[in-house]
């Protein structure tokens, strides 16, 4: 039998709002069933909830994480959700290495910028 989880279930196990988790239903990330108001998670719609907050900690976007979750295909060992994955990562890791080099040049300008005061100051 599949484990059900309701709202509050699902916010506590991963320290996040209900409303987080509505948000993510608007974007059609997540579709519980419905007992009236009430949403009933299955252990997939967890997992996806898990996934997408995992891509969120790696800086994915919401559109991302979804690409990726929606590749996923039992019958193929998930190779074509892998290499997605794997190149979402790398594309992420570049982004970041060219944030890094831009962020040392203002740190150096800042510093030079600050040395000139400090020396206009003195004189």
């Amino acid at each position: 039998m599949t484990q059900l989880y309701s709202i509050s279930d699902l916010s506590k196990e991963f320290d996040i709002t209900p409303r987080t988790i509505r948000f993510y239903e608007s974007k059609g990330l997540l579709a519980p069933r419905r007992e009236g108001q009430r949403r009933i998670y299955t252990s997939s719609d967890r997992v996806r909830l898990k996934l997408i907050l995992r891509g969120r900690r790696l800086g994915f976007s919401l559109d991302e994480s979804l690409e990726i979750i929606e590749l996923y295909n039992p019958d193929n060992n998930n190779k074509k959700q892998l290499k997605t994955y794997l190149e979402k990562i790398q594309q992420k890791q570049y982004a970041l290495a060219e944030q890094l080099k831009d962020i040392k040049a203002i740190q150096k300008s800042l510093k030079e910028a600050e040395a000139r005061c400090i020396d206009a100051l003195a004189n």
